[in-house]
């Protein structure tokens, strides 16, 4: 049985992390932000940790709520976006919901976990997105989103050569049914997460530090 962390598990692609790797025997740490996510997470046998991520003082606490643990995978699911365009400057508002949810929490959470992770000689994948790809971007929509998963992308390439026992990366899990991603989405939240699931079993060497996508394609440029 592994140990599993999923960070920003209250609904969507978190939230069915939980859910299948349960279904699969693990036990499972999930990070919530209120007692509706909190009552889910726990529905499914999961421990739950209150954690906002885009609250540094309540990031700052994860390591001492996951004292002695070895984690096998640990997930960094929780992410926020805005859709304005380059035709208009980002609102601070804006600026700082996008880059404290997708970029600060992560890298206040990563030497946090990754030594948990390293100790299990384990995975520690961060959800990035195929619009953080600087080589195929079609147009300014979400410029801000893009700009701060293109950031999470380096921030963990970067980090990998602290952690060698571990093998950190991020992932794309598609255009998926969610919240974020509309019911016109091409993938359903179980397809997405068991996409990535397969993906993260079959992680080799060579994966460190790169960008993967759900279906197993490996980013050929950033």
């Amino acid at each position: 049985m592994s140990t599993i962390l999923v960070i920003g598990a209250s609904r969507g692609i978190g939230l069915e992390f939980v859910r299948q790797y349960r279904d699969a025997g693990d036990r499972v740490i999930a990070t919530v932000r209120d007692d509706a996510g909190r009552d889910r997470v726990k529905a499914l046998g999961a421990q739950a940790l209150t954690v906002d991520v885009a609250n540094p003082a309540s990031v700052s606490g994860l390591a001492w709520q996951l004292d002695g643990e070895k984690i096998d995978v640990a997930l960094y699911v929780a992410g926020v976006i805005r859709r304005p365009n380059a035709l208009t400057p980002p609102t601070r508002d804006d600026f700082d919901a996008v880059m404290h949810a997708n970029v600060l929490g992560a890298m206040q959470a990563l030497p946090q976990v990754a030594p948990m992770v390293s100790d299990a000689r384990g995975v520690f994948a961060f959800l990035s997105s195929s619009m953080s790809q600087i080589g195929s971007v079609p147009d300014s929509g979400s410029w801000l989103y893009r700009t701060s998963k293109a950031a999470l992308n380096m921030a963990v390439a970067a980090a990998q050569h602290d952690y060698p026992a571990a093998t950190l990366v991020t992932i794309d899990p598609g255009w998926v049914q969610t919240d974020m991603g509309g019911t016109g989405a091409a993938l359903t939240v179980e397809q997405s997460v068991r996409g990535m699931r397969e993906v993260l079993a079959g992680l080799t060497p060579a994966d460190k530090g790169r960008l993967l996508h759900h279906d197993g394609r490996r980013a050929a440029h950033w």
